[in-house]
């Protein structure tokens, strides 16, 4: 697809606006390039010859430090999506409702908790975002080069198949190496003090969850529901690259949009972000539950969940007990979390790059 684009822009180059409009408007071909000026795009800029592009590790570091400024900024609403999805839990029809939506959730948990409440799990989530968002900027495009010579394909070609399991695999890999983080930032979001809703868990940091986890569970409490999560980010990973560059395409070669648009690039984002959120949110709301439902010990010595054997028997007593809407409680704070999350981290991952690769080339930062 950049290739269609690339063929269009070579004519109107001339009338581009400036290098720094130009970088904006293309983002997200980093999760694709790994790098903020991809060769051979007369619209972008291009890097001074023979600059070396990221290696999967240099990528995997910029793109976790990116996620880090995202989520601090859609942390907010990543609480209110956990909450809300565990608000009534396989309860009927017209069960008391703590919080009416996600911006009710932060509202109280802001005047009930402070800046505490709203921030919750922030320390696992900065550990998660490294993992999951540095697997998917770092592994992304060796995979997809990998499988297109598998399959005898210009390794540079944008190939939906070869994208959508690059995607699905990229972001299994991160979910495998985060899950711990997510599991702790998922009950340690999930806990209120004054409005609680499903199991509450207290733990006074990070390094208290991890201990008391350990002590309690060992190594399969840290694994507990990594099973839905890597069912869940493969579903959101498989569509998120693909959508994002069908739509910017579709937008420039319609004649829509240009390509150095500020809009293409957040339209593309939108789009991209609704059809994650379609395809993730059923997996999303298991996860939560299952990460943050109780459990009983054994006479064999495990510990089980009291509640959900497994994804799938979250999913059936969910659709039974609460329709298929329950799938999709928190949908709204998920779509406030990912559409500026996905833009600050695009942003803040071009800057990153940008200073890191002039750094390494030897050039002054000013």
């Amino acid at each position: 697809m950049l290739d269609v684009y690339r063929q269009r822009s070579d004519d109107s180059h001339k009338h581009q606006p400036p290098i720094g409009v130009g970088r904006t408007c293309h983002l997200y071909s980093l999760l694709l390039l790994c790098s903020p000026f991809p060769a051979r795009s007369s619209s972008m800029s291009s890097p001074a010859p023979g600059t070396r592009p990221l290696s999967s590790g240099e990528g995997f570091l910029c793109g976790g430090m990116a996620a880090c400024v995202a989520v601090t900024v859609s942390n907010p609403a990543e609480v209110a999506k956990t909450r809300m999805q565990l608000q009534g839990e396989l309860a009927k029809q017209g069960a008391t409702k703590v919080y009416k939506n996600a911006l009710d959730v932060i509202a109280k948990t802001w005047r009930n908790e402070g800046i505490r409440g709203v921030q919750r799990g922030l320390g696992p989530a900065y550990a998660y975002q490294i993992l999951m968002n540095g697997s998917r900027l770092g592994f992304y495009e060796p995979i997809r080069r990998q499988c297109n010579k598998f399959i005898g394909a210009n390794p540079t070609d944008q190939i939906p198949l070869t994208s959508v399991f690059s995607g699905a695999a990229s972001g299994i890999i991160g979910a495998s190496f985060g899950n711990p983080f997510f599991l702790i930032k998922a009950r340690m979001q999930a806990y209120s003090p004054v409005l609680p809703v499903g199991a509450q868990h207290y733990y006074k940091n990070s390094f208290d969850a991890f201990r008391n986890i350990w002590h309690a569970e060992k190594l399969r409490g840290l694994v507990r529901g990594i099973d839905a999560a890597a069912l869940r980010t493969a579903m959101g990973s498989s569509v998120q690259l693909p959508t994002y560059n069908w739509t910017k395409n579709q937008l420039i070669s319609r004649g829509i949009t240009r390509g150095d648009s500020i809009w293409t690039f957040l339209a593309s984002s939108s789009v991209s972000g609704l059809c994650v959120l379609t395809m993730m949110q059923p997996t999303d709301t298991v996860l939560t539950r299952m990460y943050n439902q109780p459990t009983i010990r054994t006479p064999d010595g495990r510990h089980v969940g009291t509640l959900y054997k497994n994804p799938i028997d979250c999913l059936w007593k969910t659709l039974k007990a609460e329709g298929p809407l329950g799938w999709y409680k928190g949908s709204t704070a998920h779509f406030l979390r990912i559409v500026p999350h996905t833009i600050v981290t695009l942003t803040a991952n071009d800057i990153i790059v940008g200073l890191y690769k002039r750094v390494r080339e030897g050039h002054a930062l000013t």
